[in-house]
Order: C-alpha cells, then structure tokens, then sequence
C-alpha cells in the first residue's frame, strides 16, 4: 500500500509541478503551521491548489489510494481539521477577493482570509459579513455560521452567501445557488465543508462607510456589576450595536473584563448609543473610534498567539443573567495560566429572524455564544495540558444547567455526535442526507462534526427540492 501511495503522490507532483510538498520542504512547514499547534502524526503530502482543477487532482490522488483528505483555507480551527494524516488540500493561494461591478456582491476565493475581504471593501466604503478577527479564513467561518459584529443588522456571515463553487468527492465541479443545487447550497449554510471543497463563494455586500468600535477594559475586581449594568442595558440597545464581551489575562497575567461594542449603525448616531457602556465601573482604558471596518477586525490580533496548544469548549445560553454571569467570574477566578479566556458573541436582530428551515444553521433564536479558551505554550508537559484541558472542560460543565442543547458546530470537536446532532436541531436529518448523497464515501469527513442517524429522504436531495431561500429582509 505504502508503494501505491508513493506512485500516486510522484503522479500528482507530474501532474502540478511545484505544487506538492512533502515533509521538510518550507512551503510543507509553512501550511501545516496553524494556530493550534497540531499533535499527532502529520500528512503525507500538501497540495499547493491554485485552481479548481488543482483540487479535482487532489481528491482524486487520495481517493485513488483511500488517504484521508482534509482542506486548509484560513488555518484557525482550534481542532486542527485542516491537517489529516494523508493528503492536505491547501487554498491559501487562491485568496483572490473581487468586487462586483455594482459593488452589491464579491466573489470570495475559498482561502480568502478576512483580512484579504477588508482590504479590498474598506476602500469603497462597503462590508462583507465577517466573524471578530482578520486573521480567520472566510470560507471556514462562513460554511459553519459566522457570527460576528455586524450580526444584529445583517445576519451570520452564511445568511449573506449568494453562490458557492464546489469541488464533490466524484470530481465534478458545481455552482450552488438558489435556482441550482439547491440542497447543497442549503447544506452548505451550517453543515461545514462535509460536501465538498469550496473553491469560491459569492457574498452580499453592505454599503458602511465606517463603524464606532474598540475596546473597553474593566477591573476584574468589578466584573459581576460591570457586567450584569452591560446585561441591562442590553435590553433597550438596537440592533445596530453588537458587544461581545469577555473576560482574559491583561498585560500582568491577572484577569479583566473587556466589552467591545460595534455600531453599524447611521454614521454619527453610534455616540449616544455607547455612551452608557463607558460608565459601567472604573474604566481602565478605552480605544473606541470611528473607523473602517477591518481596522476594528484587529482588536483581537494580540490575543492570537500562533503554534500553542489549544483546547476550546463552547456552549449556547439562552441570555445572559445574574447566575450566568456568576459562572464566567469563578471560572475566571479560578483560570490555571493567562492562556485562559472566555467569550461571548450575540445572537440576535437580522440572524434570529431568518426561518429555522431556510438554513442548515440549528438556532435561530436569541442566544449568547460562551466560548471557553485555554491555551499554553508547548514544552510536551502533561501536567500543563492536563490542567489546561480540565479548566476548559469544568467551565464548559459549570455552564450545563442553564445551557440551551447542542453549540455552534464551528467550535466542537468532533468526538460527540449525540451533540452535534443536537446543533442542528430540527435540520438534523435532511442534513444526514445531503451528506449521504454529495459524499456518500464520506471523503470530507475532517470537516466539522455531523450528526448521524436517520435521514430525511434521499428522494428530495436527489430532485434538489430543497429551495431554503434565505428572504432578503431577513438579514437587511
């Protein structure tokens, strides 16, 4: 077997020249350094892709001689999916972001990054729908929701796809869109990249010239009314502001509490909408401006410590409250290393009034998202994963009895099905059997994790019945 996959790596090398690495080489070094530090045994070989024939090759080479495949666009899974132990399809050379004509839509090539989207909208005074931080892939985020702050205007980052270009497993090569493809294209609104490899997307753009953001840090010895005053006033804020709020090591190691409100809202009207956030407590430092968007996208770039070793939990809380939020402080208070964080991200406005049905996505009510992040540096000691590895899973657990079922997909692992099915809810089946039919050899499978059992009828996957048109005025 061994000889077999030899042949068919000297094979694909012939056939892309320069464009397949091996162990050792710097481009091989380079695509497998991601944010998590991987563990385990490392692939095989990386494909450089630069088209979508290049990924056609790719599938096939690790089909021909039954390697695992996984797909590395952005590099920021906290999971490490994007490296496997056989064949590694790289897209961070097709990272080519072009602006439509009329300037409505971009055409998103599928190892954009955020950074790469910003860069070319923020010029001409438009957005496209991102998560929090620059760094992360756009297609990554986007398959399995994207939240972010833009969400309460217009949607998840996946409410704004409007055509995907999709390599299958048998090797064809499709445009998933409203009038074609339609089960795909509504799998691929949640379900992750467990159809295919996303080559390009088509995203809605928004005109926004700018957005008041930045960053609010309070003491941590302030936390429970700091962040139960921000709760409050949550309540009367309009959907144009978003605040994600969290809790982290400051620059000596002791913990604080940050708010980073985003108003996209009117330029000039954001002033009075955040005024009452500066007054929680004894305000320690204060970066809010007006600015372009993918300048706010940096906020987070000092808290994004590339090649340590990561472990993440996340749970779904249908508010948060008073015992909630005692929850986030005594997991805080007892954090083992600065490496200890734990964020929230809003659920509400334009991305809960999209129909349960329309998309894959599970939860289309109002929620905060908890992520829970333990990170440390390296040095193989496991003592200090160990200790990393149960914080993260103790104040996942803290969360259970006021946790709504499931969490966003994105963030899971992939070692508890019974909770992924639960993610997607009432979408369950019909998403069992759109992977049935797209890949029913089960190629993707270093996607984000599927729920598994009965499926909802391979008669309509196969007739693309499955309209799932996301309305317009849902999401503008």
């Amino acid at each position: 077997m061994t000889d077999s996959i030899e042949r068919t790596l000297h094979r694909l090398d012939g056939q892309l020249p320069g464009r397949v690495s091996r162990p050792g080489d710097n481009r091989y070094i380079a695509a497998t350094a991601l944010w998590a530090k991987p563990i385990g045994r490392m692939p095989r070989a990386v494909v450089h892709c630069r088209t979508p024939q290049d990924v056609q090759s790719a599938i096939r080479a690790a089909r021909d001689c039954d390697l695992p495949l996984s797909v590395r666009g952005g590099g920021y899974d906290w999971a490490g999916r994007a490296l496997c132990d056989g064949l590694v399809i790289d897209l961070s050379g097709m990272n080519e972001v072009v602006v439509g004509t009329d300037r409505r839509t971009a055409r998103i090539s599928g190892g954009a990054r955020a950074a790469d989207v910003v860069a070319m909208t923020d010029p001409l005074g438009l957005v496209a729908v991102t998560g929090s931080v620059g760094a992360v892939g756009m297609a990554g985020l986007t398959l399995g929701g994207g939240y972010g702050p833009l969400i309460g205007r217009f949607g998840l980052a996946l409410d704004n796809i409007i055509a995907a270009d999709v390599v299958l497993a048998d090797g064809r090569i499709v445009t998933a869109e409203d009038d074609r493809e339609e089960e795909l294209f509504w799998a691929l609104h949640g379900g992750g990249g467990n159809f295919g490899v996303v080559t390009a997307m088509r995203h809605r753009l928004h005109d926004l010239p700018n957005v008041l953001s930045g960053m609010l840090i309070y003491p941590f010895s302030e936390a429970k009314a700091v962040l139960e005053r921000c709760v409050d006033l949550g309540a009367s804020m309009p959907e144009e502001l978003t605040v994600q709020l969290g809790l982290v090591a400051g620059p000596d190691g002791a913990p604080m509490v940050f708010i980073v409100p985003t108003w996209c809202g009117v330029p000039g009207q954001g002033d009075d909408q955040v005024a009452p956030l500066l007054k929680l407590g004894t305000l320690l430092d204060n970066t809010l401006d007006a600015v372009r968007y993918g300048t706010s996208l940096a906020e987070f770039n000092a808290y994004l410590v590339n090649g340590q070793r990561t472990f993440m939990e996340t749970c779904w809380l249908p508010a948060l409250d008073s015992g909630s939020i005692d929850v986030l402080i005594e997991a805080m208070a007892a954090a083992v290393s600065p490496g200890c964080a734990i964020f929230t991200h809003e659920f509400r406005g334009a991305a809960a009034r999209v129909p349960a049905e329309a998309t894959a996505f599970g939860l289309r009510r109002d929620h905060v998202l908890v992520e829970i992040l333990a990170t440390f540096v390296d040095h193989s000691d496991q003592i200090e994963e160990q200790r990393h590895h149960q914080w993260a899973r103790a104040a996942l657990q803290a969360f259970d009895a006021m946790a709504l079922p499931g969490g966003y997909p994105n963030l899971l692992a992939g070692d508890d099905p019974d909770r992924a099915a639960q993610s997607y809810g009432r979408n369950a089946a019909r998403l069992i059997e759109a992977k049935r039919y797209y890949d029913p050899d089960n190629v993707f499978r270093s996607a984000i994790p599927l729920p598994v059992g009965p499926s909802a009828g391979r008669a309509r996957v196969a007739a693309n019945a499955g309209k799932a048109r996301v309305p317009e005025d849902a999401v503008n």
